[in-house]
């Protein structure tokens, strides 16, 4: 009985994680600022500019990002958080 408990309380356990992880990602302009995005997937207009990024994403040594973030619904544009 305790190894059943133990395993229903693992499975419960990786259950929140991938739904958290799942409800998380990196946006990132043109310009090159990435924020989090976390809670609702929010739908980007292409004319936005942005690419949209699994959580765990990390750019490489050789390029060149910023991290901004900011609370509310939006995207940053050349520096100004344009909400929306």
């Amino acid at each position: 009985m305790k190894k059943i408990a133990i395993g229903a309380a693992a499975l419960v356990l990786s259950t929140i994680t991938l739904v958290t992880s799942a409800s998380a990602m990196i946006v990132c302009n043109r310009e090159g600022e990435c924020w989090h995005v976390r809670g609702h997937r929010y739908e980007y207009r292409p004319e936005f500019g942005l690419v949209v990024h699994p959580d765990s994403w990390r750019w490489r040594a050789h390029e060149r990002f910023v991290w901004r973030e900011h609370e509310g619904r939006g995207y940053w544009r050349n520096g100004v958080w344009v909400e929306f």
